[in-house]
């Protein structure tokens, strides 16, 4: 079977609406409306260190998610690109790109642990982005999901 999901774009799946996230009906409705095996790759990290670039390339594209070219961070929430799997064209590959860890205007330091968590919880494969060596900041981080936010 064939994927016959035809996504050209990228979609918000979860809003952040800072002390709320959101499902997206349309993006629901959409994942609702595959049924073949799908394989999910998630992607984390800092803001601002291409996770978006990154998951493009995955993609096989050189736009899609949208790419920042200021300091501020460009993701919110959490977006997602169903494609066709590129070496499984019985399965859909559903690219989930994240808003970065760590951006200080964002406020709420709960917002990152809640981000992380979900985006673990909705992949079958995670990616931690890192610029050079995993050092103790990222160790820190890879234990959000450890956390429960009241415990932050």
């Amino acid at each position: 079977m064939v994927s016959t999901i035809h996504m050209p774009t990228p979609m918000c799946l979860i809003e952040n609406r800072g002390k709320e996230f959101r499902v997206c009906q349309e993006a629901l409705q959409l994942l609702s409306e595959i049924h073949q095996p799908v394989v999910v790759v998630a992607i984390v990290g800092l803001y601002r260190t291409g996770k978006s670039y990154l998951m493009n390339k995955l993609a096989g594209k050189t736009s899609g998610f949208a790419l920042g070219s200021k300091v501020q961070a460009n993701t919110k929430g959490i977006w997602m690109w169903c494609i066709p799997h590129p070496k499984q064209p019985s399965q859909t590959l559903v690219l989930l790109d994240t808003e970065g860890l760590g951006d200080v205007e964002k406020g709420d330091p709960k917002n990152d642990t809640w981000i992380f968590a979900l985006t673990l919880l909705l992949s079958s494969t995670l990616v931690y982005n890192s610029i050079g060596t995993i050092d103790q900041y990222a160790m820190n981080q890879l234990q959000y999901p450890l956390h429960t936010p009241a415990q932050q």
